[in-house]
């Protein structure tokens, strides 16, 4: 029961000399979760563009991509017709790049709709893209990390080490990589090499687990400007700043809820959103988002 009551807080930070600052200095207490979007199922595959438009999935029940309006906080179906996306991004093309779960492959998909298949027979899960244009993602059922470099080469870039490799980003820099385990409670992370190989991976950052469990439970995850790594898991959104130290964790919105996708948006890029089940959830930070 305290551990319920502890975690009823909109957030707790931990009070270390050694972490890099308090989340009190990008946290408001007066603002709190706003619900933004609801009436799907199991939303997710968060991503935003450079006006900071909130895109997503419903990965159950949804007909394909929709669009949260920055300016106007409205909700329509965005791009028809493609159902089962689990991870997307919008790529340094102009194209989503997704995740499409439902059908086992990886695929680029034009602001019109038009649809590159770019690689097939993968459970795959999340994904990110550099700016050079290479691709990693997620396979969770194999615990792979794939890379589809920017010239279309596939390559498996890890294998075996990740406990259920989910959530991806990268950092600002773009020299590393980061995957959270949804098996375990690390999140890995690796050099990024000219070519796009990695390099070095090693499990970095340690996030807290629930009261009796040997799984965080670590699903997406993003990145914010100065580094920081924002990680959605069993106990809600946790951050870890560039030295992989745990800043602190923010509280789920509904306390018995999940939060999976997570991504900055907003026109500032400073609205923290969190895909929870049926629901969309925002948080207004003082700090924004790295756009990818």
């Amino acid at each position: 029961m305290k551990h319920f009551a502890f975690l009823s807080l909109a957030f707790f930070p931990l009070l270390s000399d050694a972490q890099d600052t308090s989340l009190h200095e990008y946290l408001s207490d007066d603002q709190p979760w706003v619900e933004a979007v609801s009436g799907y199922t199991f939303t997710d595959g968060l991503c935003t563009d450079s006006a900071g438009n909130l895109y997503f999935t419903d990965v159950k029940a949804g007909k394909g991509i929709y669009k949260l309006d920055a300016a106007t906080g409205k909700t329509d179906l965005f791009l028809d017709n493609l159902p089962g996306i689990s991870g997307l991004q919008i790529g340094p093309d102009g194209r989503f790049y997704a995740c499409h779960n439902r059908e086992q492959r990886i695929i680029a998909i034009s602001m019109k709709g038009e649809v590159e298949e770019l690689l097939t027979g993968v459970k795959c899960n999340d994904l990110v893209v550099s700016k050079k244009g290479h691709l990693y993602f997620t396979e969770t059922p194999t615990q792979c990390i794939h890379l589809i470099t920017a010239d279309k080469k596939h390559i498996i870039a890890d294998e075996g080490h990740v406990a259920k490799p989910n959530g991806i980003t990268i950092s600002p820099d773009e020299a590393t990589l980061a995957v959270s385990e949804y098996g375990g409670k690390h999140v890995w992370t690796w050099r990024i090499e000219p070519d796009g190989t990695l390099t070095g991976g090693a499990p970095f950052m340690t996030m807290w687990l629930p009261v009796g469990k040997e799984s965080a439970s670590g699903d997406g995850s993003t990145t914010e400007a100065n580094g920081r790594y924002f990680v959605t898991t069993e106990l809600g959104v946790q951050i870890f700043d560039p030295a992989g130290r745990l800043a602190g964790i923010i509280a789920k919105p509904v306390r018995d809820g999940k939060v999976v996708s997570v991504e900055f948006a907003g026109k500032d890029h400073n609205i923290l959103y969190v895909a929870a089940g049926d629901k969309i959830f925002g948080r207004k930070l003082k700090v924004s988002g790295y756009f990818k």
